[in-house]
C-alpha cells in the first residue's frame, strides 16, 4: 500500500460501491472461523443489494461475484489481523490485509471504505533511517517490519576524499579528517536527505557515533523531523539488526506524538482554530479548512442525506436502510480531509474523551 494507491481508492465510484471488512486471526484454532464469518458476509452482501431497488440485478451479480474473487485472492490461513475487500459494478476489486483489528461491517456506497487503510498507513510506522559514519552515509526506508536500504537519490552517499595524489594514485595519508571536512560532508548528506523527504516526508531516526550525530543535526534544517537517535557506528549492519535497534526508539517516538496531538489540540483551541464533534468537523472540512483532523480510530457515525448535507444520526453501523443513508461520515470526513491536502492522525479509542471523539485543527 502506498500514497498513489489509497489516493485513487479514495475516488468516488459507481453505485453500488462495495466494502467488506472483517477481523482475521493469526493463528489455528482461532482462523478456521474466519472462512465461515466471511461467508456469512458476503451473503449480507448479496442480500442487501438485491433489497436495495437501486441496485440492477446485474450489478449486484457483478459486485457479489468481484468479492468473491477478490477473496479468492487471499489465503486466510495466513492473513494478518483485517480483511478488506472492495468491489464496484464495474468489474473493479481490491484485496487487502492490514496489520491491526478492523471492525466487522458491509458497507454500500459511492465510494470505498478506505478509513482503514488510511488508518493501517498512517499508524504504521513508516520512517527514514540514515546511518552515518566515518566514509559512508545510507539511507533505509522503513515501513512497519521491514527496512531495506534506499540506493536512490544519491545514497548511499561516498563524499570524495580530499586526499593529496602519490604516483598518480589517491592516498588517504597525510590528510586530516578534520571538522570542516566533516561538516562539507554532512551539509551534502543533508541536501540529499532533503531532496528524498520533498516527495517522501517521512520522520528521520538517525543511527552513528556521536560526533557524526552532532554534525548531522548542526547541518539539518526544519524540514527534518528526528524521531530518534541511535548511538553507536553500524556501518555494514544487517537490516535484521538495525531493525531490533529502532523499534524501541519508534514507539518511544509514537507515545509522545500522541501525547503531542492533544497538546497541538489545546493550542489551536486557544487560537480559536480548533473544532470537535462530527457536526462541526463535518462542515469545516467540507470547506476545505481542515489542517488537521485527529480521529478514534473505533469511532463511525452513520448520516442521512438530508437537503444537499449529511446530517449524523443515532444508530448502530450498517442498521439504517434507505436511499439517504450513508454508512459512515466520518470515512466522508476522512476522506474529504485528505482530499484537500490536510492531515489525519488515529488514536486510540477514549483518547479524545474530551473532544468528543473526532477533533480539528482549522487551517484559518
Amino acid at each position: 500500500m502506498d500514497a498513489v494507491t489509497l489516493s485513487e481508492l479514495r475516488k468516488p465510484r459507481a453505485f453500488p460501491a462495495v466494502s467488506v471488512l472483517m477481523p482475521t486471526s493469526r493463528r489455528a484454532p482461532e482462523n478456521r472461523q474466519d472462512p465461515i464469518r466471511l461467508r456469512n458476509l458476503l451473503a449480507e452482501v448479496r442480500r442487501r443489494l438485491q433489497e436495495d431497488t437501486r441496485v440492477p440485478a446485474a450489478a449486484a451479480d457483478q459486485v457479489v461475484r468481484g468479492l468473491e474473487e477478490a477473496a479468492g485472492e487471499v489465503d486466510l490461513r495466513h492473513a494478518e489481523d483485517g480483511l478488506v475487500l472492495f468491489a464496484a459494478p464495474d468489474g473493479e476489486r481490491h484485496a487487502f490485509t492490514v496489520d491491526q483489528k478492523v471492525d466487522e461491517r458491509v458497507v454500500v456506497d459511492t465510494t470505498f471504505a478506505t478509513r482503514d487503510l488510511v488508518a493501517a498507513f498512517v499508524r504504521s510506522p513508516r520512517y527514514w533511517l540514515l546511518s552515518l559514519s566515518e566514509d559512508c552515509f545510507r539511507l533505509w526506508d522503513g515501513q512497519a517490519g521491514t527496512l531495506a536500504e534506499h540506493r536512490d537519490d544519491g545514497f548511499p552517499l561516498r563524499p570524495a576524499p580530499i586526499d593529496e595524489e602519490v604516483g598518480g594514485r589517491l592516498s588517504r595519508r597525510g590528510v586530516p579528517h578534520g571538522d570542516g571536512r566533516q561538516r562539507n560532508h554532512m551539509k551534502q548528506v543533508v541536501a540529499a536527505l532533503e531532496n528524498v523527504l520533498k516527495h517522501d516526508r517521512r520522520p528521520v531516526v538517525v543511527a552513528g557515533a556521536t560526533r557524526h550525530q552532532a554534525f548531522f543535526e548542526e547541518a539539518a534544517g526544519p524540514d527534518i523531523t528526528i524521531a530518534g537517535r541511535v548511538d553507536g557506528s553500524y556501518e555494514g549492519a544487517s537490516a535484521n539488526r538495525l531493525l531490533e535497534l529502532v523499534r524501541p526508539v519508534l514507539q518511544s517516538y509514537e507515545d509522545l506524538r500522541e501525547v503531542a496531538v492533544l497538546t497541538e489540540l489545546e493550542a489551536a483551541r486557544g487560537l480559536r482554530r480548533y473544532a470537535s464533534g462530527v457536526n462541526e468537523v463535518k462542515r469545516l472540512v467540507d470547506e476545505g479548512r481542515g489542517e488537521h483532523l485527529v480521529v478514534e480510530r473505533g469511532y463511525y457515525a452513520p448520516a442521512v442525506a438530508t437537503g444537499g448535507e449529511l446530517i449524523p444520526v443515532e444508530g448502530r453501523l450498517g442498521a439504517l436502510r434507505g436511499a439517504d443513508v450513508v454508512d459512515d461520515v466520518v470515512d466522508h470526513v476522512i476522506e474529504t480531509t485528505l482530499e484537500y491536502g490536510g492531515e489525519v492522525t488515529f488514536v486510540s479509542d477514549g483518547f479524545l474523551v474530551d473532544h468528543n471523539r473526532i477533533a480539528l485543527v482549522v487551517r484559518f
